[in-house]
């Protein structure tokens, strides 16, 4: 399969599957935005709005997919609270089997094809030797913004599921999950907790419809009052016997009351029910964004990896 084909709802199953295999291996080396969750989660609350910049490739070896990249190109954010963003540069998911590192030159060249004359970045791991090494050849740099105390590179972070404590939610909260909340309130409980979130109904539908989505492990805490006031989806893969929490979000109108955690220790809890037996999440590693990693870290989660962010000028070919 070659240049400037769209990705559709059919290679995200694919894509899943690689990340699986690299799971199996190398889990230190999934790439930013390749895990098996965030594929789903990705492609379903974004393909209706911007599916029309999202070029891709797939290399196969035999019946195989050994490599992918995944482009966003420019296009035009609008928020739900009404600003509208332009972005401007490209940026790339991919992810390449360990056995086949010698297909990450080619990635990088149907990617400087793809976005030829844009600013282009790219969040590989620090645990992607030969990767960074290519990567530099072809002339893309560390990211120092996005590395800063105040970027926005991102860790992964994992926990074995052997004892889970018990939560517990304050009075007059509970738990639900998304069948039995239905789809209106899971909606409201992620814009709620994003603020300016683009998501919606349509969003909601899409990521319904990727494979690995399950309501009964789509998780809320439901207030008094009747808002739903924290939410997270959990991503079973069962291949690896790991659950991944993505997104996690709690409204501001009922933060630092402990119902994150809460709230993932019940998760955590359901997925050892269905036989995981290791839990990850990912948050912003900068030390300007303590909050999501003192709340992981204080659940037992330790980093497993962290992106190595780069860029390449518009200039530079």
């Amino acid at each position: 399969m070659t240049g400037f084909e769209l990705l559709t709802a059919a290679d995200i199953p694919l894509m899943q599957g690689l990340a699986q295999r690299v799971t199996a291996l190398r889990p230190d080396q999934i790439s930013a935005g390749a895990s098996y969750g965030e594929l789903a989660w990705v492609w379903g609350q974004g393909c209706a709005l911007y599916g029309a910049t999202w070029p891709r490739r797939l290399w196969f070896s035999g019946p195989d997919l050994v490599a992918w990249g995944w482009a966003f190109l420019p296009r035009q954010v609008r928020r739900t609270d009404g600003p509208v963003t332009a972005v401007t540069g490209a940026s790339l998911s991919y992810q390449v089997h360990p056995d086949h590192l010698e297909l990450v030159d080619e990635v990088i060249d149907w990617y400087d094809q793809v976005a030829a004359g844009l600013e282009r970045t790219a969040s590989p791991t620090s645990a992607e030797e030969v990767a960074l090494r290519r990567w530099a050849a072809h002339g893309y740099l560390p990211d120092q913004a996005t590395l800063g105390d105040a970027g926005d590179w991102t860790q992964l972070n994992e926990r074995d599921l052997t004892e889970v404590e018990q939560p517990a939610l304050p009075a007059g909260f509970r738990f639900r999950t998304a069948d039995e909340a239905g789809p209106e309130a899971a909606v409201r409980a992620h814009v709620d907790a994003w603020t300016g979130s683009t998501y919606s109904a349509r969003s909601y539908s899409d990521v319904r419809r990727t494979a690995a989505y399950r309501g009964d492990l789509h998780l809320l805490v439901q207030a008094p009052d009747g808002t739903m006031a924290s939410s997270t989806i959990m991503w079973l893969d069962q291949a690896n016997r790991t659950v991944e929490f993505e997104p996690v979000g709690t409204h501001p109108d009922y933060r630092r009351r402990g119902l994150a955690r809460a709230l993932m220790l019940r998760g955590m809890r359901l997925a050892r029910a269905v036989g995981a037996t290791h839990a990850t999440v990912v948050c912003l590693g900068a030390p300007a964004h303590p909050a999501a990693r003192g709340l992981y870290h204080g659940l037992g989660f330790r980093e497993l990896s962290r992106d190595a962010p780069l860029i390449k000028p518009a200039t530079a070919g």
